[in-house]
């Protein structure tokens, strides 16, 4: 999975990544599906043993434009897993206490404790995306913000976090076919929300705005990956292999049993 990963002060151009690409696979959708569902059982089980080694955290970041397929990526490569020890934090507009204070202030306390999985749906990137590309704060205040992301990140990985961010990449014509989608089907209706289009009008700017944040933020420690997100069985095979891979790169064990349990028996 390499091959979407950015590397460290690299320059990104959007336009060199295909979303409908599916080269990492070289079988048919229905055996993805089925390596995918494997996949889903062993994110299972290495979180049991994070859980119950309580010495490891992970921090799994997802961003994407609108239809991106954040909620569905989310529902499928976790649907295994225990919910004792995974959360989600969802990061819609700030509320007016959270103006009150420093962009990142609401950010932390949703970090994984030791021995969880925490999954960011949105997250502290909204600030330099939405915020730069409304103007919602000035380009002084939120050109800064890249470089306290990364001191954030660093903060985490430092004190034992492992951090993954995954930026889900559709065409701007994929957009245009799931937002329809919505538009014509009753039980997706409610999802629709005319601001999408007015987002949608400034698809340029936003991808100007996804590609200096994956330049300036994918770090040795926090790298990002950029996932070929238009096939959807594609997008969850790729980032299943990389939640399995990050997951066994730690090298996690169960504890050792207390001393004195041979021979116990429960009467």
């Amino acid at each position: 999975m390499d091959r979407y990963r950015i590397a460290p002060n690299s320059h990104v151009d959007l336009s060199r990544h295909d979303p409908n690409d599916i080269a990492e696979f070289d079988g048919d959708k229905d055996e993805a599906k089925s390596l995918f569902a494997e996949m889903v059982e062993r994110i299972a089980e290495l979180q049991y043993v994070m859980w119950a080694e309580n010495k490891h955290s992970l921090l799994v970041v997802i961003q994407a434009m609108d239809t991106g397929g954040k909620d569905s990526t989310i529902r499928s490569v976790f649907s295994g897993v225990n919910p004792q020890g995974v959360r989600v934090a969802n990061f819609k507009a700030p509320t007016s206490v959270e103006l009150e204070h420093d962009y990142l202030w609401r950010i932390h306390p949703h970090t994984p404790g030791k021995g969880e999985i925490a999954v960011f749906n949105r997250s502290h990137y909204e600030d330099v995306l939405i915020v730069r590309v409304l103007s919602l704060v000035p380009e002084e205040r939120w050109s800064k913000r890249y470089g306290h992301i990364n001191d954030f990140e660093r903060l985490l990985t430092d004190e034992g976090t492992t951090v993954v961010k995954l930026y889900l990449h559709i065409s701007k014509e994929e957009q245009a076919e799931r937002l329809q989608e919505r538009l014509d089907t009753p039980h997706k209706l409610w999802k629709f929300n005319k601001g999408d289009l007015e987002h949608r009008a400034l698809w340029g700017d936003y991808m100007e705005a996804f590609e200096v944040m994956l330049s300036k933020t994918s770090t040795a420690d926090a790298p990002w990956y950029v996932i070929p997100a238009n096939r959807k069985w594609y997008r969850n095979y790729v980032i299943g292999r990389i939640i399995v891979d990050t997951l066994e790169s730690l090298d996690m064990k169960f504890p050792d049993p207390e001393e004195g349990l041979d021979g116990v028996v429960i009467s």
